[in-house]
């Protein structure tokens, strides 16, 4: 009976000495997070949503937050690769509502331009996954389970979009972040979201 008494509280006072640098690391990514959104807004100035530079300035703010936080790379299966494009499907069901209630069912065919763009978007989208749904999410999920780190997650990805879309586009983002949220929990996997992500974002190109 001794011996269960005293290792109890040994075992306690061990998870609060390592929660108290999980929390310290959650609040410098938020900031380094919070820096990075602030210089993609600086660079790219009132035409930030278009700004391939400033989204590029962006994507390497990210990779070096992930790469300090020691973010492992993603777990990569045909399960993971599926439900991304489910996932990625899913999102864009809105948007695809919304484009056919305005304009029917005429989609853009150009080409112009679209390969350096494509390839910009999945960088970035790529960048904000590593982060959000893998350094961030891991972060938090240590300290404070999952389901808060989804939360976490989805917020910061309707945040960071603000200066983009402005506050009309905050309730859909946050949904988008929740969904991706759960694809992370459901793949066990940042590669799932990051999928779902850069597919959706292609597909906005022939809904302009």
């Amino acid at each position: 009976m001794t011996s269960t008494t005293t290792v109890l509280p040994a075992r306690s006072a061990h998870r609060v000495r390592r929660a108290a640098p999980d929390r310290a690391g959650i609040l410098v990514l938020l900031a380094g997070f919070t820096a990075a959104v602030l210089l993609r807004a600086l660079v790219g100035g009132p035409d930030v949503a278009r700004s391939m530079p400033a989204g590029l300035v962006f994507a390497v703010a990210l990779v070096l937050l992930v790469l300090a936080a020691g973010t492992r790379r993603p777990r990569v299966s045909r399960q993971v690769l599926v439900a991304g494009a489910a996932g990625g499907a899913l999102i864009c069901v809105p948007a695809v509502l919304a484009h056919v209630s305005a304009r029917g069912l005429v989609v853009s065919t150009s080409t112009q331009g679209f390969l350096l763009w494509a390839l910009v978007v999945a960088v970035v989208a790529t960048a904000e996954e590593a982060f959000l749904r893998g350094a961030l999410h891991d972060a938090v999920a240590r300290t404070a389970g999952p389901g808060v780190a989804v939360v976490v997650g989805a917020a910061a990805f309707a945040l960071l979009h603000l200066p983009l879309y402005g506050w009309s586009a905050l309730p859909l983002d946050l949904a988008v972040g929740v969904v991706l949220g759960g694809l992370r929990v459901h793949a066990g996997s940042w590669a799932a979201p990051a999928v779902a992500h850069v597919g959706a974002d292609l597909v906005s190109w022939f809904l302009r």
